[in-house]
């Protein structure tokens, strides 16, 4: 019997391991429920952040059935499991990086490389202990590298290259003990290279090193570019085993390096400070240049000499012909044999001339090898450079091929570059020249460059306190100033292609400048309407809309005014998916003046509501629907003026901390 009773299983405790291990897969589940739950609040974090998808990457992003593992570019450990890789790039998504990607704790690959992602990157990031490869590339992010990167224990590739980072490399980088490729090239790091400089290592060698000072060593470092920065001081002996390509174009005193910047455009050119660098003061290494042979220079000499004589007798011989007449005929660039293709055109040739022309030579080495992009559109590509002389500058070159370019874009651009040349006021950013060359085909605009980014960044990315009221009323205040000098006191008027918070860009102390960089979708949307006047010798500036459609343009610059007074208030988008047009919600708002406190951004302190009133009540007229209601911007601005106190009286009356926000903001 007590055999028996020995032998039998206990039951208690067999039901006890059952219940634990349904317990064990019920906790599990639960833990994979909450985990997916957490990946999907960040992954639409990370699609809120974005603000354009042309190609609709991300619209199968919705929360419908809480799993993000069937989303473009989404990859997950399993069916319902925890998102492991994140892929998309060359989506050409505008917008923001999100830190709640930070979250995705279980994530092993990050590709966001090829987009218009702007902004900085987030610190969160460095909380990816399980991330491998990060690429966030060819973008348009400022900002330092976080030194938070260093907690990435398990990355084996950081590719940031072609962007527009700036700061110091964070020494912390030389944790990674997996890091095997860091590229950094064509951004505007400075400083020197984190490293010690005494020794030398191979890739090879050393692996069981633990020492992290800087990036020397880095155990498993076999692919590194520091290439096209501000770099300065001396490459680390550890590095240099790396190719010498891959720290060229930096401002390196060393005899390793070759092929350096300029000592003008390290000085000027280093962060965008006007103040010299921390370096050694001795020139850095030029440009190697090949001699040219004596025969060869005799040769180009009498070459030019003839091709100036072949010039002049042509010159002469087609003025007698023509009776001087100031009239330039144009063949069509794709060579076109038609009789329609070719017209003849009216060209202030006498004007154009008088404009500053740059090669495409200084443009390519102020804005380093064309690799500083920071904007672009179909049409037009728009670089950051500084050059040689101090100044930065941006750079829009159009998008265009020679066989495409036919003789009316060449009109179009001609007359455009007559036409921004002549506007000079504090609130438009000043022409300062074009480029206009043939091999290879070039057509760019070079304007001053506004440090402090776009308006549109500053309230919808920036921080709400660096945007303070005063500000943002100094900001409404100059917008309309800038309007009211190119509607009412240029002849003929000027209207901004695409007027929004995206083309003004704000100085160091929020001077807004108005731009015009996509006034080239023109040229190419309305080839047909372009033809028609052409073909009624309307070419010159101002001249190349009717009346009408110049009155429309600037109605719509009216309207597009009374929008972003609208962002400025409420710290709203334009309009988002979620939520619609940013009008529509106002305009029930607009109508009851009582409810009009409703508008303000609630990040927002020492909002004046005498102001408020004179916004709002501008921003009711600037959106009529019925164009002819809309105020000139004479009258707007002149409300704005007079209705919107910024002296320093009126703001002391308001906020004990007056003073120091009018030293901050004027």
């Amino acid at each position: 019997m007590s055999g028996r009773w020995a032998a039998a299983p206990p039951v208690p405790s067999l039901l006890k391991v059952l219940l634990a291990l349904q317990c064990g897969v019920v906790f599990l589940q639960c833990s994979a429920a909450s985990s997916m739950s957490g990946d999907v609040s960040a992954l639409l974090a990370f699609k809120r952040a974005i603000i354009d998808d042309p190609h609709s990457v991300l619209s199968d992003w919705t929360d419908a059935d809480g799993n993000a593992c069937d989303w473009h570019g989404v990859i997950c450990s399993a069916p319902q499991g925890s998102v492991i890789s994140l892929k998309l790039s060359n989506s050409s998504l505008k917008g923001f990086i999100a830190p709640e990607l930070g979250r995705l704790s279980f994530l092993q690959e990050l590709f966001l490389d090829h987009n218009l992602l702007f902004g900085t990157i987030p610190k969160q990031i460095g909380s990816l202990r399980n991330l491998r490869f990060l690429d966030l590339s060819v973008n348009r992010l400022t900002g330092p590298i976080p030194s938070e990167l260093g907690g990435l224990n398990s990355v084996s590739l950081i590719d940031f290259h072609s962007n527009g980072l700036t700061g110091n490399i964070p020494p912390e980088l030389g944790k990674l003990q997996n890091l095997v490729q860091l590229r950094l090239d064509r951004n505007r790091l400075k400083g020197s290279i984190p490293g010690s400089n005494t020794g030398s290592y191979s890739p090879t060698g050393n692996i069981g090193s633990t020492a992290h000072n800087g990036l020397c060593p880095s155990p498993r470092l076999n692919v590194g570019d520091f290439s096209y920065n501000f770099l300065v001081g001396k490459i680390p002996p550890c590095l240099k085993y790396l190719p010498r390509a891959s720290f060229q174009g930096n401002c390196f005193q060393d005899e390793y390096s070759t092929q350096q910047r300029a000592l003008q455009i390290c000085i000027s050119g280093s962060t965008g400070q006007r103040g010299g660098i921390n370096g050694p003061k001795h020139p850095a290494h030029k440009h190697e240049r090949m001699q040219q042979p004596t025969w060869l220079l005799v040769l180009e000499i009498a070459t030019g000499v003839l091709l100036v004589v072949f010039v002049i007798t042509g010159i002469v011989t087609a003025s007698r012909s023509c009776k001087l007449k100031p009239s330039i005929r144009i063949s069509s660039w794709n060579r076109s044999k038609s009789w329609s293709d070719e017209i003849t055109v009216l060209i202030d040739s006498d004007m154009l001339k008088s404009l500053p022309k740059l090669s495409r030579q200084e443009l390519e080495v102020a804005c380093e090898d064309f690799s500083n992009i920071i904007g672009s559109s179909p049409e037009t590509v728009v670089y950051k450079g500084t050059m040689k002389d101090g100044p930065e500058v941006s750079v829009i070159s159009l998008c265009a091929f020679e066989g495409h370019w036919t003789s009316h874009h060449e009109l179009f651009y001609q007359n455009k570059v007559i036409d921004l040349a002549r506007l000079n006021h504090e609130n438009i950013a000043k022409f300062l020249g074009y480029c206009r060359e043939s091999d290879p085909f070039s057509r760019m605009l070079v304007f001053e460059y506004a440090s402090n980014g776009t308006l549109f960044e500053h309230l919808h990315y920036g921080e709400g306190a660096q945007l303070s009221w005063l500000r943002r009323m100094k900001i409404a205040i100059g917008i309309a100033q800038g309007l009211r000098y190119l509607h009412t006191e240029l002849q003929p008027p000027f209207a901004i292609s695409e007027l929004n918070s995206n083309s003004v860009y704000v100085t160091e102390d929020f001077t807004p400048k108005l731009v015009d960089f996509e006034c080239w979708k023109m040229m190419f949307s309305k080839h047909e309407k372009a033809l028609s006047h052409f073909n009624s010798k309307a070419s010159f500036p101002g001249h190349g809309d009717s009346a009408e459609d110049k009155h429309a343009d600037i109605q719509g610059n009216t309207y597009a005014f009374g929008v972003i007074l609208l962002e400025i208030i409420s710290g709203r988008l334009p309009y988002c998916k979620d939520k619609g047009y940013l009008v529509d919600w106002a305009s029930k708002f607009l109508q009851q003046p009582e409810e009009i406190g409703k508008l303000v951004d609630p990040e927002l302190s020492n909002v004046r509501t005498e102001d408020l009133a004179v916004l709002c009540s501008v921003v009711s007229r600037c959106i009529d629907p019925d164009p002819s209601k809309r105020p000139s911007m004479q009258i707007i601005t002149g409300v704005l003026e007079n209705g919107i106190d910024l002296s320093a009286a009126a703001i002391l009356k308001e906020s004990s901390l007056a003073w120091a926000e009018l030293a901050l903001a004027l």
